[in-house]
């Protein structure tokens, strides 16, 4: 397993960490547990500084990581965690205005400063920074190109919105020159409303694919692109910009200018794409990479489905950039393990396998299903168990694309979570499956193991603990029926 190392160990071995290294300060982080503010954390820790946290909802498997470093968490945004004064507080982008421990900070007069602007500044600063961006497979895709550029023997440092398997963490200062950063399009701060991306400065840049989210700060998609096209901006002219071919939100992006080198991706050899993909399995177990038209080796592994096709394929080209060739991405990818929460097997008591995945979106519930249903052919049994707790579903902007997404499920179980600003309900009146809306969890839990059979492969998707559905449901089906 890959290890991190404290830069106090490897100051003589490595000239960057050396430059890197500052004064120990006390850092406490605002927003803790979201997985961008938790990662930046173990970066924190790995500089020498002490680091605590405070959040709302601690919750795995980023509480988990963080307790397993030695790093305090508080629950609550009380001023006293910040008792004595730390010497600086990153805020996340979750915390806004009248927030107390937000007022105490700005009363008191204790420096802050954001999450990207401090990763900018302290850590990626003369590196190949590698941004990973786009509305969908931004972690997987993080991961796949750390795991791969790490197996390459390049030591990469990286920080990923998620847990991967394999890696051991999900962020690692790294002893080589490559830096992977998972470039979030939400915004920086109360104080800074640019995209967080904007301060990455990247020499590689990966626009996976671009949709309209976070409905709660962008008014349309044409915000969104604004922001993408500051992105392409700051990538340099010796720089590299790689994007799929057929993306026409991504085309309007480029139209507006691009001063850097491109390279083309696409599920379907051409002449155009640099990057394709080749002849492949069903349900998407193997499949060929060809670069110029040109076979350069078959991916067999785990995984399924056409995006994570793709996302392996924007992987190898990434990774080309860096020196990596082609054949050991392949070999890499093949042995690749995943992502936590990115179709994770948590078990299978009684023959029913339960999967946790992060689905926020629409796409990403349809490609989810799409993928296993490819893998268990029309006869297997899916379950959909489906929480609409991002800010953009909260909202509803994306209710009447809701009810297609599951088609690919055989049936379908709507939490409907607080604050919600829409009628779930009306769901289910477009519904291609039997579906049906639950107003609590443990109605939901009743429903489920009363509904679930040998055999049935139960997806739980949501972007928050769920209120612990995932091992609630696995230990009621540990018992004897």
């Amino acid at each position: 397993m890959h290890q991190c190392h404290r830069v106090g160990h490897t100051l003589k071995e490595n000239d960057l960490l050396s430059q890197q290294v500052r004064l120990s300060m006390r850092i406490h982080i605002l927003g803790i547990c979201g997985t961008f503010m938790g990662s930046l954390a173990l970066l924190a820790r790995d500089l020498g500084h002490e680091v605590t946290g405070s959040d709302a909802a601690v919750y795995p498997p980023m509480s988990t990581q963080l307790q397993a470093a030695g790093i305090t968490l508080c629950e609550s945004y009380t001023p006293a965690h910040l008792q004595p004064h730390p010497d600086l507080v990153i805020i996340g982008n979750a915390l806004s205005r009248g927030n107390a421990a937000i007022e105490y900070v700005l009363n008191a007069e204790i420096p802050y400063t954001s999450g990207p602007a401090w990763l900018a500044s302290e850590v990626l600063r003369g590196r190949h920074v590698i941004a990973v961006a786009g509305t969908h497979g931004k972690t997987t895709t993080s991961t796949m190109l750390a795991w791969v550029l790490e197996q390459a023997g390049l030591q990469p440092g990286y920080l990923i919105g998620g847990v991967p398997q394999g890696l051991g963490q999900s962020a690692c200062l790294g002893k080589g020159h490559h830096f992977v950063v998972e470039a979030d399009e939400y915004d920086t701060a109360f104080f800074d409303k640019r995209s967080k991306f904007v301060h990455y400065r990247p020499l590689t840049a990966i626009l996976n694919n671009l949709e309209y989210d976070h409905a709660d700060i962008f008014p349309d998609l044409a915000a969104i692109q604004t922001q993408f096209h500051h992105l392409i901006r700051t990538v340099p002219g010796r720089g590299l910009v790689i994007w799929p071919e057929h993306d026409e939100a991504l085309q309007t992006v480029l139209q507006r200018g691009v001063w850097s080198r491109q390279e083309l991706v696409s599920s379907q050899d051409g002449a155009v794409a640099t990057w394709s993909l080749g002849k492949a399995a069903a349900d998407g177990s193997a499949f060929e990479i060809l670069h110029q038209g040109q076979v350069v080796g078959q991916i067999v592994w785990t995984l399924t489905g056409l995006h994570n096709q793709m996302n392996a394929l924007v992987a190898v080209a990434a990774a080309a950039d860096c020196g990596v060739e082609p054949a050991k991405s392949i070999a890499a990818l093949s042995v690749f393990k995943g992502v936590k929460r990115r179709m994770e097997l948590l078990g299978h008591p009684r023959g029913i396998f339960v999967y946790d995945d992060f689905a926020h979106h629409p796409t990403a519930i349809a490609t989810t299903l799409a993928g296993l249903r490819s893998r268990l052919g029309a006869e297997g049994r899916i379950v959909a168990v489906i929480e609409p707790r991002s800010n953009t579903m909260r909202l509803g902007t994306h209710q009447h694309a809701l009810s297609q997404s599951v088609a690919q499920a055989n049936q379908v179980f709507w939490f409907r979570p607080e604050h919600l600003d829409w009628d779930l309900e009306a769901v289910l009146t477009n519904s291609p499956v039997p579906a049906e809306v639950l107003p609590s969890i443990d109605k939901l839990l009743d429903r489920l193991e009363t509904e679930l059979k040998p055999g049935d492969h139960v997806v739980i998707m949501s972007n928050g603990g769920f209120a612990g559905l995932h091992r609630r449901l696995l230990e009621r089906l540990a018992q004897p029926k």
